[in-house]
């Protein structure tokens, strides 16, 4: 169809208690399309709750882990420009609760990053910011807690100083030297927030140094552990990876204390699965959730948003391409997250329309894995995804 449907007499016609029993507004226009024969109605609703912003594709660290080694996509930061044409988009998301600042560049990086944060802590919106903690200085500490900022995750790779430096290239002091600056900056300013979080890649290399990690976070009162597997973009990396497509044993982590004020909360540990086979869904999708990149341009997820090549679970190479829905500075965030593009890639992903490509018997031959292609459903493909596995995991 090249027009939505709307809900009225002279178009679509729902039963009675449709509508109700949906929580859907009773004035709504539909994209209609269909699926193995089904009508499928696909509602055109605004109702984005997290939006991922990627202030930069430049970082400070060339972490072994990272996409970035292998990524054709060039160091770029987003202009003021395409922030503000962001921000006028977001009066149009009334369902819009939390901005995360993060990506596989590093936010701090960016000159104007405390003028975009503050910008959106202005309209009420609960902030995010994801850092590998080397520039997180007293002084930006401090205009964080000022700010508001809810959440601050920091990753941690390996739990000791040896490890860090051989994934992160960096010395692990700074880094807990700028977050007890933090800690004392809430202390300071009587505040509670930004709570602190630490994520952290394993690898065989490392995975021993886990509980390591946890006694670190416990240590910097942090109240979230999130633990991911690597994504692996060469041979020598997939050798380092932990997780396979045969069931293995989940790991263990204890948990630790967290101290708020006067009270005290366990904290939460976030472990990914060590194997193929769960129940597959997008988090991104299920949380209602759009990436904005540096140029503006919007992408359902993380793992669509960039150029670059990566192995899947069987160990075939998959060459990504960026997946790009729109275009702030031709279209508002609404109408994007409301076109029919993005609701029938969404309404795909949620039935999780997809082959399971690594339980094919062809998967060995199938040059459409190498493309991130399905010989069924939509294209591009999120039948290979790790992080709908959650294989792979972030905030």
């Amino acid at each position: 169809m090249k027009n939505p449907v709307p809900n009225t007499p002279s178009g679509l016609r729902l039963p009675p208690g449709f509508l109700e029993r949906r929580h859907l507004p009773a004035e709504l226009d539909f994209w209609v399309d269909e699926r193995d024969g089904e009508i499928i109605l696909q509602p055109r609703l605004p109702d984005v709750e997290k939006l991922y912003i990627e202030v930069t594709t430049g970082c400070n660290l060339q972490c072994a882990t990272c996409i970035r080694n292998v990524w054709s996509d060039p160091d770029s930061e987003m202009s003021l420009q395409t922030f503000e044409r962001i921000l006028a988009g977001l009066d149009g998301l009334p369902e819009l609760k939390r901005v995360v600042f993060t990506s596989f560049g590093e936010p701090l990086t960016h000159p104007h990053i405390l003028k975009m944060i503050a910008a959106v802590r202005r309209r009420g919106l609960a902030v995010t910011l994801g850092s590998n903690g080397l520039l997180l200085r007293s002084n930006i500490a401090r205009e964080l807690v000022r700010l508001g900022v809810d959440r601050v995750m920091v990753s941690i790779d390996g739990g000791s100083p040896q490890a860090y430096e051989q994934v992160r290239g960096a010395s692990l002091s700074p880094v807990i030297e700028n977050l007890l600056a933090l800690n004392a900056a809430k202390r300071e300013l009587k505040s509670l927030f930004p709570t602190l979080g630490i994520e952290s890649v394993i690898l065989k290399s490392n995975v021993h140094l886990l509980t390591r990690i946890a006694s670190l976070a416990s240590q910097l009162n942090a109240s979230k552990l999130l633990v991911s597997n690597v994504l692996a973009y060469t041979e020598a990396m997939f050798r380092e990876a932990l997780y396979g497509h045969e069931p293995q044993e989940a790991m263990r982590v204890d948990v630790w204390p967290a101290r708020a004020d006067a009270w005290v909360m366990w904290a939460t540990v976030d472990l990914p699965r060590m194997h193929w086979g769960a129940e597959r869904r997008c988090r991104f999708v299920k949380d209602r959730a759009m990436v904005v990149s540096w140029d503006g341009r919007v992408t359902p997820c993380y793992a669509l948003s960039h150029n670059y090549s990566y192995f899947a679970i069987d160990g075939r190479k998959k060459q990504v391409g960026r997946y790009v829905l729109g275009d702030v500075h031709q279209d508002s965030l609404a109408d994007i997250w409301m076109s029919r593009e993005y609701c029938g890639f969404r309404s795909a992903v949620n039935a999780f329309y997809f082959p399971s490509c690594p339980d094919c018997d062809l998967r060995e031959t199938c040059d459409l894995r190498e493309r991130n292609e399905g010989c069924w459903g939509w294209n591009p493909s999120c039948a290979d995804c790790l992080w709908a596995q959650d294989i792979v995991k972030c905030p």
